[in-house]
């Protein structure tokens, strides 16, 4: 069943408004809480956004997101991705792209579409369950470390009960909006965001399966 559960898990892009009941979300978390950390630090916030607080944030970020002079005025709290792009990290972000708008039947040229599109992270791809995740800010890089393991824990949790999800650093850009609707303290680094909710298995953005690298690939066994 774990195993089924991680290898299960993709990102998500199209999700029905099926609710998710607050006590399903409580008990994710509660599983998620239990992630390794070191020396008991537990370095996570959540935010949990439904109803009309996230329609109103969704229409927030999508105002900024749709007009280029105001978005201009908006960066990244920190580097998630790569300053520079190198082999083999490249060809494997432009494959999950190029891929996802093929399906989409998105060409290269068509800035508009692609734009569209990126602007349905902000609406939480339809999803009912909306989720920010923030960190102290006097914490170092290993708590992101543990950050990490908590986000997994909650995504496998979310797999056992038959919900999907899609973690997102697209939001990361409007960390000052969102933290300011959700009244988040400026002691708090927005880390990233993620939908929750069930897949809409009739959407085609949502067949897109990303490749892995085989075992021998990443790991070298030292016997002598």
């Amino acid at each position: 069943m774990i195993d089924w559960a991680i290898v299960s898990r993709r990102s998500i892009r199209s999700f029905l408004p099926t609710p998710v009941p607050l006590e399903e979300i409580e008990a994710m978390l509660n599983v998620a809480r239990f992630s390794a950390t070191g020396v008991n630090l537990q370095p996570w916030n959540v935010h949990v956004v439904t109803g009309d607080m996230k329609a109103r944030l969704s229409a927030a970020l999508a105002e900024v997101d749709d007009h280029p002079a105001d978005d201009q005025r908006f960066s990244d709290p920190y580097a998630y991705y790569p300053r520079e792009w190198t082999s083999p990290y490249i060809e494997r972000r432009r494959e999950v792209g190029w891929g996802l708008y093929s399906l989409l039947g998105i060409s290269r040229s068509d800035k508009q579409r692609m734009h569209e599109q990126h602007g349905r992270n902000y609406r939480f791809f339809g999803a009912p369950v909306g989720l920010f995740f923030t960190i102290d800010r006097v914490l170092q890089e290993g708590s992101l470390l543990d950050y990490g393991m908590f986000l997994q824990s909650l995504m496998i949790a979310a797999r056992g009960r038959g919900l999907h999800t899609c973690p997102q650093a697209a939001f990361l850009k409007y960390h000052s909006i969102i933290t300011e609707m959700l009244e988040i303290p400026k002691s708090q680094m927005l880390v990233c965001g993620m939908s929750l909710g069930y897949a809409d298995d009739g959407s085609i953005e949502n067949t897109l399966v990303t490749g892995r690298e085989p075992v021998r690939a990443f790991t070298t066994f030292h016997s002598e």
